[in-house]
């Protein structure tokens, strides 16, 4: 395998959250800071965050937006972020997008793991949320410390303890 940098060959997407951790402020803010400085077209930097720590009436909002099983493991996580961008054409979801990837890698160097959700009620959470009409929510964070897969149900723990596998690079690749 070609040489990779930790923070990105470490990371991935657990369920098992800690239910007894937080993310304290300088943790968060170091989250939304590596997303504000994340590449975007024409530097528009279109996304938007929405942050709930746990238990939180933001947190609360997000949560009960999402699919009854993923909030099953997702109310451990220590905060859930909603992100969202203005603008209806690809370039503002793609650099969207670029905004939560880096997020994710500064989230693994803090020691955190992240979980990303696109499986949501947008329109719920849209109004949950009080958002504007050119907000438009496409992804739901999970973010918290790795917690015990053994206390996630059967069929997730399986999931949770398995091997990472990924496509090879030769199937990724067109023509």
């Amino acid at each position: 395998m070609p040489d990779l940098t930790p923070l990105l060959a470490f990371r991935w997407s657990p369920r098992a959250f800690d239910p007894s951790t937080e993310l304290d402020l300088e943790e968060a803010a170091s989250l939304l800071e590596a997303a504000r400085w994340a590449p975007s077209a024409d530097n528009l930097q279109p996304w938007r965050f929405a942050l709930g720590h746990r238990e939180d009436e933001t947190w609360k909002r997000i949560l009960t937006c999402l699919p009854l099983d993923d909030q099953g493991w997702a109310r451990h996580a220590a905060a859930l972020l909603v992100g969202a961008h203005t603008g209806d054409d690809g370039r503002a979801a793609y650099d969207l997008g670029q905004a939560v990837a880096h997020l994710t890698v500064q989230a693994t160097a803090l020691g955190l793991h992240v979980h990303q959700l696109t499986r949501f009620d947008r329109a719920g959470l849209a109004a949950e949320l009080d958002l504007p009409d050119d907000i438009r929510p496409l992804v739901v964070v999970a973010v918290g410390r790795l917690g015990d897969p053994y206390a996630l149900p059967p069929e997730l723990r399986d999931a949770e303890t398995a091997l990472r596998h990924r496509r090879p690079m030769a199937s990724l690749l067109l023509g």
